[in-house]
């Protein structure tokens, strides 16, 4: 089974909703993990828009990337820059992957205007989520 490491920055945002998404799409062919350079806890407006679309992230935790060293990662995706930039060496083949997604948590305005942004960026890295895990874990039977 192929271990998948989503890395941000403070593991409470993109990275979650790429777990969830991620997970939700492996179906089990999979595991996944999250995990940020530092731990800001899980952003509850990200928990609100899964909610949204039917996945519950609220159990998630907030875990410092160095907590994975002894895991050998066939993927590592980074979902921002920052991330990207300080991403720890892995003693492993991982295969790395980087898509840079804006941080709604730094969306400033109205309440509907913050949800709105978590909105995209969740409908973005949903997107993202579904097409990885078709590229690696294809369904043998060529159904999606």
């Amino acid at each position: 089974m192929k271990n998948i490491l989503v890395l941000c920055t403070g593991n409470s945002c993109r990275s979650q909703i790429a777990e969830g998404y991620l997970r939700h799409f492996a179906n089990g062919k999979a595991n996944i993990y999250s995990a940020g350079i530092e731990t800001h806890g899980v952003n509850p407006k990200a928990i609100q828009v899964m909610k949204e679309d039917g996945i519950d992230i609220s159990a998630h935790t907030s875990n410092n990337v160095n907590e994975y060293s002894d895991i050998a990662f066939d993927y590592i995706i980074t979902v921002c820059d920052n991330a990207n930039e300080n991403c720890p060496y892995f003693s492993s083949k991982a295969k790395r992957f980087h898509q840079n997604f804006i941080d709604p948590a730094k969306k400033k305005g109205s309440e509907e205007e913050i949800l709105n942004s978590f909105r995209k960026v969740r409908d973005e890295i949903k997107s993202y989520s579904e097409e990885f895990i078709n590229k690696i874990c294809p369904d043998p039977k060529g159904r999606e």
